[in-house]
């Protein structure tokens, strides 16, 4: 398994400082650290956010993109249960995450207790850096002076 260090990536890359600082930053104070996740980068421009969702259902969950913004939000129905001891939380969660600009959600799952968010981003074509040849050759003529 592989630990990636943000701070030194940020660090090394040129564009990406917006995105990681927002993924890093995304606040709940009121949730403390539940649920629990990781952000992964899966692809030169896709990335993956995967929640640990124990005991929630599919349909108990749920994922919104609203602008440049994702939700990620649980709320557990009522169980019966006489609990001796509750170590699993099970009240309801809502996760915000800035996204960077071109960043959008491209998909979700759930599978075996994890949610996966499939995040890519989509720089327009008009954006993307583009080759400028280089001519060899003597210098152009002096343009005449304006009077």
């Amino acid at each position: 398994m592989r630990i990636v260090d943000f701070p030194s990536i940020a660090r090394s890359t040129i564009g990406f400082e917006r995105m990681m600082n927002l993924l890093d930053q995304a606040p709940n104070a009121a949730l403390g650290n539940y649920p629990p996740y990781n952000i992964e980068k899966t692809g030169e421009d896709s990335y993956r956010i995967t929640f640990a969702v124990a005991g929630y259902k599919p349909d108990e969950l749920s994922v919104a993109a609203q602008g440049d913004m994702l939700i990620v939000g649980g709320r557990r129905a009522d169980r019966n249960a006489t609990y001796l001891h509750q170590g699993i939380p099970s009240g309801p969660f809502e996760r915000r995450f800035d996204l960077a600009d071109h960043v959008k959600a491209v998909g979700a799952r759930f599978h075996d207790g994890l949610l996966l968010i499939d995040l890519v981003r989509e720089v327009p074509e008009a954006m993307k850096p583009k080759r400028i040849a280089i001519e060899v050759g003597a210098p152009p003529a002096a343009l005449p002076k304006a009077a």
